[in-house]
This record gives C-alpha cells, sequence and structure tokens, in this order.
C-alpha cells in the first residue's frame, strides 16, 4: 500500500511537469543541476582516492602514468562530449573510446600488480 502511495506521487509530480507550462524546461534544468550533482560528486571521489594512494601512484613507472592519466583524460572526454556522440556511428565511438579507457586503467591496474 505504501509502495502504491508513493508511486502516485511520483506520477502527480510527473504529470505536473508533463502538464504544466513551462515544465519541460524546468525539467531540463532539474536535471542539468543533478548532472552537475553527480559529476561533482565523482570529482570528489576522485580526489579523495588520489589522496589516499598517492604513494602508489607515484610509485609507478613513468609510462605507466602516462597510460593511467591519459586513460582517465579519455574517458572525462568521452563522457563530456556524450550528447554529440549519441547521434548514428556516434555510439560505436562513445563505446570505443569508453572501453579504450577502462582497458588503459585496466593494463595499468595489472601491470601495478605483477611481480617481477
Amino acid at each position: 500500500m505504501k509502495a502504491a502511495r508513493n508511486f502516485a506521487i511520483v506520477a502527480l509530480i510527473a504529470l505536473g511537469f508533463a502538464a504544466l507550462p513551462g515544465g519541460n524546461s524546468t525539467l531540463n534544468v532539474i536535471l542539468a543541476l543533478l548532472t552537475i550533482v553527480f559529476f561533482a560528486a565523482i570529482a570528489l571521489l576522485g580526489y579523495r582516492l588520489y589522496r589516499e594512494h598517492r604513494f602508489t601512484l607515484d610509485s609507478l613507472e613513468p609510462l605507466q602514468r602516462a597510460v593511467l592519466y591519459g586513460s582517465i583524460g579519455v574517458a572525462v572526454l568521452t563522457f563530456t562530449a556524450s550528447p554529440r556522440l549519441f547521434h548514428g556511428v556516434g555510439i560505436i565511438v562513445w563505446l570505443a573510446l569508453v572501453g579504450i579507457a577502462a582497458y588503459g586503467v585496466f593494463w595499468v591496474f595489472q601491470r601495478q600488480r605483477r611481480y617481477e
């Protein structure tokens, strides 16, 4: 019963955004704010992880460090360009770039843990 009531509340709010004048633009603003908050939280998590693992990152070989930071840069640029890449063949390019970035991080992780 409680779930049905909560669903009805969410449905009424959604109906308000769909039916009221200016609802679409208000919804776009809310979505943009949620996106900004989401990426800010990811940035803070990345900063915290950097602070906690600074010694490990500094102990990487220069090639491994370059691949790691390059992969992170490619991932950030890919997510930034997502609206432009989600048309036609761009989806394949987006998936390829995210895959390359993920593989770069995986490669560095495997190389760093390998005992020689």
